[in-house]
C-alpha cells in the first residue's frame, strides 16, 4: 500500500474507526490500560523518549502518556489530517515532534536513540521483508534496556494467511454489529487486500535476528496481541 493510499484510507475510514473504538471491537480499552501500566514502569526507571510509529491522532495513547510523561515524544503517520488532530491531543506534553511520513522510512532514518518504540495496528500492513527491515532498524535505534512495544493482529502457528483472513472476516461480520453495512464492507475489503499478519514465532525470529533476543507477551485478545521486544538488557 502506497503512502497516498494509506492517507486516503485514513480519511475515508475515520467514522469507521470511531465505531470500532467506541464499541471496543479491537480491544482498545484493555490494551491501552495495559500500555499505561507499562509506561508507568518505564517512567519509574527514569525519563524516557518515545517514538510512536503509525500514531494516528494518538488520542487513545494520550491518557497513558499524561500519567507517565515522556521527556520527548515523536509521532509518525502517513495522514496529515491525523497528525493535525494529534497536535491538539498532545498539546500538554512537554516535548512533541510530529512527522508526516512512512513508519519504516522513519525508523530506518532516525539518528536518535529511543527508550520506547511503539507501533499500534500498523506493522501487519508491511510485507515480510519490510517487517524484517523494521526490526533491524528498531534494534539499531533502541537505547540500552529499551523496549519495542507492538500492538497488532497475529496469525496462529502454521496458519495460512487465507485461513487467518477467513476467521478474521467472520469475526468482523459477526461481531462488529454497530458498524454501518457499507463501512463494514469497506473494512472487510481492506483487510482482505492489505493485511499480512505473521505468526508470533515468525515475529520472534525476526526480532532475534535483529538482536532483540528477549520477548514478552503482554496480552492476547483473540487475534489481537501486545508484544514487547528488547535486547539482552531488557528491564521490566
Amino acid at each position: 500500500m502506497t503512502s497516498s493510499e494509506s492517507a486516503d484510507l485514513f480519511a475515508r475510514s475515520w467514522s469507521l474507526y470511531d465505531h470500532i473504538t467506541e464499541h471496543n471491537y479491537m480491544f482498545h480499552q484493555e490494551i491501552y490500560a495495559e500500555l499505561s501500566e507499562l509506561l508507568k514502569q518505564r517512567h519509574d526507571a527514569g525519563q524516557y523518549h518515545m517514538l510512536d510509529l503509525g500514531c494516528g491522532n494518538a488520542r487513545y495513547l494520550v491518557p497513558a502518556l499524561m500519567e507517565s510523561l515522556p521527556g520527548h515524544y515523536q509521532g509518525v503517520d502517513l495522514s496529515q489530517t491525523a497528525l493535525d488532530e494529534a497536535a491538539d491531543y498532545l498539546v500538554k506534553l512537554p516535548s512533541v515532534t510530529l512527522t508526516h511520513g512512512d513508519l519504516l522510512r522513519a525508523v530506518e532514518s532516525t539518528s536518535d536513540k529511543w527508550d520506547v518504540i511503539f507501533t499500534g495496528y500498523a506493522l501487519h500492513h508491511l510485507p515480510a521483508e519490510d517487517k524484517a527491515k523494521f526490526f533491524q532498524a528498531a534494534a539499531r535505534c533502541l537505547s540500552a534496556g529499551g523496549w519495542l512495544v507492538m500492538v497488532d493482529v497475529v496469525r496462529q502457528e502454521r496458519q495460512s494467511r487465507e485461513h487467518y483472513l477467513e476467521g478474521y472476516l467472520k469475526f468482523m461480520r459477526e461481531t462488529w454489529s454497530k458498524v454501518p453495512p457499507d463501512q463494514l464492507d469497506e473494512a472487510c475489503a481492506h483487510v482482505e487486500s492489505y493485511d499480512f499478519p505473521e505468526s508470533r514465532s515468525t515475529l520472534n525470529e525476526m526480532a532475534q535476528t535483529s538482536g532483540l533476543n528477549r520477548s514478552r507477551l503482554i496480552s492476547q485478545y483473540a487475534q489481537h496481541h501486545t508484544l514487547l521486544f528488547a535486547g539482552d538488557q531488557l528491564k521490566y
